[in-house]
Formats: C-alpha cells, structure tokens, sequence
C-alpha cells in the first residue's frame, strides 16, 4: 500500500508564504498525475493544482498566479508553494496521486490557516 507524507501546513498572516510538500512511500509504476485538493468543513473537496506525469499543470481559478505546483519524479514528490496567501485559502489541503490502472491515493492532509 501506497502512502502519502506530507509535511508543510500551518499558521500564516494574510500575504505570507507556505510550502507544501508530499511524497511517496515506494516507487509507482503508471503515475498519471500528482496534486493538490483542499477542504473546508462542511464542503466538498476541490481540486488546487495538478500536475502530470509530463508535467502540465492545472490550477483553480481562485489561487492562479499565487500557487505554484512542481514535483521530483525521481524521488515521487510533489511541492505546492503558497504565496500571497489569503483567509479564504484556510484550510485542509490534501495530497493525491492518481497512476493505472484505477489507483487513487490520498494523503492524510495538512491544514493550513491564514488569519487576517
């Protein structure tokens, strides 16, 4: 079984910096994609960024500009760099990766909170 490890979340003021990382317990053959989802209680678990096995990148519209994904295929890491952070980023920010056939991993999640 696959496990997820991330490390990163915390307190921040309104414009500060975080960095998010994640990495893999063991090498994953089929890797398609590695990357960020965050939840608020109460609400559904959404996507933040996403990054491909080649190296396209997604954002969400709300953090484009201010959130940067990036990954270490060799050592199966994935970062997020959190900058100009907002109270609305508060959160539990989550780590997936999805590889083939049909595998999906969730890590056990950060939270990351940004007072006013």
């Amino acid at each position: 079984q696959v496990q997820l490890m991330e490390s990163g979340g915390g307190l921040v003021q309104a414009g500060g910096s975080l960095r998010l990382s994640c990495a893999a317990s063991r090498s994953i053959f089929g890797i398609i994609s590695m990357g960020w989802y965050r939840q608020v209680p109460g609400k559904q678990r959404d996507a933040v960024a996403t990054i491909t096995s080649g190296g396209t990148t997604n954002y969400a519209d709300s953090v484009k500009g201010r959130f940067t994904i990036s990954r270490d295929n060799a050592n199966i890491t994935v970062y997020l760099q959190l900058n100009s952070l907002k109270p609305e980023d508060t959160a539990v920010y989550y780590c997936n990766l999805k590889a083939i056939p049909g595998r999906n991993y969730w890590g056990q999640g950060t939270q990351v909170t940004v007072s006013s």
